[in-house]
């Protein structure tokens, strides 16, 4: 799938909102026949635009233990430091940011002391010059999809 349309925009949308919403409920949303919209979600699934669907549940639900590294290090590029979370499982994204650090990484681990583990190894790289933590305590919204 190459380009999307106004319909398949539409029922993105309405997928983001409610995945489980029923096929009827897009339809009238989206003004097209459930066959239409029953087919349209297929093609997105098979084109890979609709990678999946996923139960998010609040950080209060979770278990284990989750945190952001601000990192700021000293490579000409971010790209160099990167192999250094690619290496830890518990990295779920490793971000450039702007401002007196450089990385935003979020880090899920089962334990806290797992999270301390990992704070060691990344501040015990000769190129990480600072290492800020930040738990997570709560979270209250996550439109992420």
């Amino acid at each position: 799938m190459d380009k999307l349309d106004k319909f398949d925009k539409a029922i993105l949308t309405a997928l983001r909102q409610n995945a489980r919403q029923s096929i009827s409920h897009i339809a009238d949303a989206v003004n097209l026949s459930r066959s239409a919209v029953s087919e349209r979600i297929k093609k997105l699934e098979q084109g890979g635009i609709i990678r999946g669907y996923q139960v998010l549940l609040s950080e209060s639900q979770k278990e284990g233990v989750s945190a952001y590294f601000e990192i700021q290090h000293k490579c000409p590029r971010c790209a160099d430091v990167v192999p250094v979370f690619q290496n830890i499982p518990e990295v779920i994204t490793c971000r450039g940011i702007t401002g007196d650090m450089d990385l935003l990484v979020y880090v899920q681990a089962n334990s806290m002391r797992r999270l301390h583990e990992i704070r060691e190894h990344i501040d015990a790289q000769t190129d990480i010059i600072k290492i800020k933590t930040h738990v997570v305590m709560s979270e209250w919204i996550n439109n992420q999809g």
